[in-house]
């Protein structure tokens, strides 16, 4: 057992003693809005009469460099509100206007260097909220936040005003957001959670808040101000309909075909606290395509949900299993990207997302996606199919606490030929809970997931032989059974958190028992499986010599199957800091394989081997983001099999920026793998299955280059390329020996006498170009040239990259041209 529980003693002890009272939210500082008689102009200008008379927010606190220190300069707010609106001034004075820069850049995109946030937390339920931001160039931004801070929804899109004004007395933000575009309940008299942030980059990237925000305590919402004064708000019943007409010119075969569609996207306020979004035929041409990858391995890829409608509000529906500080591999209950995948196209979907007085946080989704048929109409590829989810959350303490439940469902109208391919149902019901104490200081969570899917005996059998159960492994007590018609399992988790002052910790345990499954509508890498990852974190938040703030942190995880047989056993420590000029450095490394571990998956099926200690360093740096021109470097290494496998990748970047409206980015990915025990695909023949081995050595090397031209803060050009080549060569094809747990590494494996995989030269080519101009406000028209291209081969040996790139570009091209436009009608 690693010496893990005298450190925690000794942190605890040393904290206690170090350690400040938080400050908590009762000791807050309390704003109050003034009601206002007439409109006020957006303008940048506080000339309007409520500006006059409004009470000012003063006492700007620094929270970046120096926490709770002076801010070098002062800041200025006031609040007013109407039947209708909801406004905030911000001063933020500069004795040299001259030197604020008024950047530009597409809606939601952070640039430097000067910024004005407002949040606000119109539920005032501490664990919710909205930010709204603009830089001096009238640039907006805008989030909604879940679970205090823990998630930052960036696709949510409101419809608000801000105007900005440079002036002798430094620059302003006047904000207008609707009443209609938040979420209170109806009351005579409402209390929003309140905060306002300035940043002040020339000043060594300083920030300030008001009320003061403590990046040593853990929470954001849980440390807003408190607005007043909002007496009377109306509980406005919002309808916002934004159709939408599309045509498109795609390839089909060596064909191209036009098209023309409509659909629309409806969302409806029950409440002035319960909303309910629908999608029709939705069209998400607009977005970007996932990055080209070459999975070697038996896992499936997670690929990053984009599609706005699926990403707006998923974190009402977030809902983790195993996801700690030390690792957090994206394996969720609800995974959207499930919800039409090629081939499936989505008929709808609706969503309703609430938060009631009392506490409770609601989330309903359901999807349909219609039948995929093949080119000849009759064979069924993917079958009709309904989605559903459901989350509930109840808070208690003011937010500190809470309950909740999750339950999703997916059913198939599978027939003949989906029926085996397909699962008919898939259920899934979860509880969970939190419980801050301590004044904050301290989190226990956990969670109680179960899982049941059901079908045919086939396509069961598919299921617990796939690479996320491996029923067929000899050696686990795991029994594969070819007649059974349904699975089922279940998955815990308890973690434990500090996450305040000086030193941090955290301590987690979770255990997936065989059967659990969740991949209809969820995303799992693997059942079977329990685990202890623990962090221990130091934190220097204020400036140290040259330093303005640094982190150093442990880690220190092991996995185990159901039955207790060690896959890892892993140390981690990693530094990051950030200098006072603004660069950063970041360093760490892994030592992996300590003890006896032994990977149970790597043979596909086949017995349990035992792994080799293995060790991965790693670097980077990132440049000062203030200059046109901004560097950065990554670099990871990696050495296992005792020296038999290695691992070098490079990532250089370069970020530009040409006066206020052009940006861009040039990324080079390199990256060569030598792995001397790549598992592939089994063999059986007369003699059994031969669990299959070889020798790969991979080089990859793939750009990424964005360019963005704002011609003005609603009208922007994005291109985005990357071009993708990545090779092989095997070798030295062998099998599982009789005795995989051998101490010597070579009478692990045998030599075997089959067909060797092919080299490969797999290349591809993607790349958007996006016009977007949003004519008015919350109606856009796009104009997109989306192509892509594709060229695989054997690998010959022969070429080098430079040829391989000339090839890529010398193949057919597959061209998709699109025209959308969407109008937002308000009621």
């Amino acid at each position: 057992m690693m010496p893990l529980l005298p450190v925690v003693v000794v942190v605890l002890a040393v904290q206690t003693s170090v350690n400040p009272t938080p400050v908590t939210p009762a000791l807050a500082t309390t704003a109050v809005a003034k009601r206002t008689a007439t409109a006020i102009v957006i303008d940048g200008k506080d000339n309007d009469e409520v500006w006059h008379t409004a009470q000012p927010i003063r006492g700007f606190r620094q929270m970046v460099p120096r926490e709770n220190g002076e801010p070098s300069l002062e800041t200025e707010a006031k609040v007013a509100y109407d039947d209708h609106n909801f406004y905030v001034f911000v001063r933020a004075f500069d004795p040299h206007p001259d030197s604020i820069k008024s950047l530009l850049a597409r809606r939601d995109q952070r640039v430097c260097c000067d910024q004005i946030k407002i949040v606000i937390d119109s539920y005032h339920d501490r664990r919710t909220g909205f930010e709204f931001a603009v830089n001096p160039g009238g640039v907006k931004r805008d989030y909604a936040i879940y679970g205090d801070g823990d998630q930052e929804d960036d696709a949510w899109d409101a419809v608000w005003d801000v105007a900005t004004l440079i002036d002798s007395l430094g620059w302003t933000a006047e904000f207008r957001i609707p009443l209609s575009q938040l979420r209170y309940p109806h009351a005579p008299n409402n209390t929003f959670g309140f905060g306002v942030w300035r940043d002040i980059d020339r000043r060594g990237g300083e920030r300030v808040s008001w009320p003061l925000y403590r990046t040593s305590q853990r929470g954001f919402s849980s440390q807003l101000g408190e607005v007043v004064g909002l007496d009377g708000l109306a509980a406005p019943t919002r309808l916002e309909l934004i159709p939408y007409a599309l045509t498109k010119n795609e390839p089909v075969g060596y064909a191209h075909t036009q098209s023309a569609t409509a659909g629309g996207d409806i969302k409806y306020g029950l409440t002035s606290n319960i909303t309910i979004d629908a999608t029709v035929n939705p069209d998400f041409g607009q977005v970007e395509a996932d990055p080209s990858v070459v999975n070697l391995t038996s896992f499936e890829t997670f690929y990053q949900e984009r599609r706005p409608f699926f990403v707006e509000g998923t974190g009402i529906f977030n809902f983790n299993v195993d996801c700690n500080v030390v690792n957090c591999s994206g394996e969720n209950l609800f995974y959207s990207r499930r919800i039409g995948h090629d081939p499936a196209r989505i008929v709808g979907a609706a969503k309703i997302t609430g938060h009631l007085p009392g506490g409770l946080t609601v989330g309903a989704l359901e999807g349909l996606t219609k039948r995929a048929v093949g080119d000849s109409g009759d064979i069924t590829l993917e079958p009709l199919t309904n989605y559903a989810a459901l989350r509930m959350t109840q808070d208690f303490r003011a937010g500190q606490s809470a309950v909740g439940f999750m339950a999703t469902a997916v059913n198939r109208n599978n027939d003949t030929w989906t029926q085996n391919d397909f699962h008919s149902h898939a259920y899934v019901g979860a509880f969970d809970f939190r419980h801050r104490f301590a004044k904050g200081m301290y989190e226990l969570t956990g969670s109680f997931d179960l899982s049941t899917v059901g079908g045919t005996p086939a396509v069961i059998a598919a299921t617990q032989q796939n690479s996320t159960h491996n029923f067929q492994r000899p050696d686990d007590n795991v029994q594969f059974d070819p007649t059974r018609t349904s699975l089922g399992g279940n998955a815990e988790e308890l973690l434990f958190t500090k996450q305040n002052g000086f030193i941090n910790f955290q301590t987690s345990y979770q255990r997936r028992s065989p059967g659990f499954e969740i991949n209809d509508l969820g995303f799992l890498y693997q059942s079977d499986q329990q685990g202890w990852n623990n962090w221990a974190s130091m934190n220097w938040r204020k400036p140290v010599l040259v330093f303005q703030r640094a982190f150093w942190n442990f880690n220190w995880w092991q996995y185990w199957t159901a039955q207790g047989l060690a896959t890892e056993r892993a140390f981690n420590t990693n530094v990051h800091a950030t200098f006072n000029n603004q660069w950063s450095v970041h360093m760490g490394g892994t030592i992996a394989g300590l003890g006896d571990v032994f990977c149970d998956r790597c043979a596909r099926g086949g017995s349990a081997f035992r792994v080799d200690q293995a060790v991965y360093p790693w670097f980077g740096f990132v440049g000062d983001q203030r200059p046109p021109v901004t560097p950065v470097m990554f670099v990871n290494l990696g050495k296992s099999d005792g020296g038999r496998s290695t691992q070098v990748s490079a990532s250089p970047e370069i970020d530009l920026r040409a006066g206020s409206q052009f940006r861009g980015s040039v990324v080079l990915n390199l990256s060569h793998y030598i792995g001397d025990r790549q598992d592939i695909n089994s063999q059986t023949d007369a003699t059994g299955t031969h669990y299959l081995f070889a020798h790969i050595d991979q080089q990859t090397v793939s750009m990424t280059f964005r360019v963005d031209y704002t011609a003005t803060n609603t009208l922007t050009l994005q291109v985005y390329a990357s071009p993708f080549v990545s090779k092989g060569k095997w070798s030295n094809l062998r099998e599982l020996s009789a005795t995989p747990r051998a101490t010597s590494y070579g009478d692990r494996f045998q030599p075997y006498a089959g067909t060797i995989p092919e080299d490969f030269n797999q290349k591809f080519f993607n790349s958007n170009v996006v016009v977007r101009w949003e004519y008015r406000p919350g109606s856009t028209l796009y104009l997109v040239w989306n192509q892509g291209r594709q060229n695989n081969e054997p690998n010959t040996g022969n070429q080098t990259f430079a040829d391989d790139f000339g090839k890529l570009f010398n193949s057919r091209p597959l061209n998709t041209f699109l025209i959308k436009a969407s109008y937002w009608i308000s009621r």
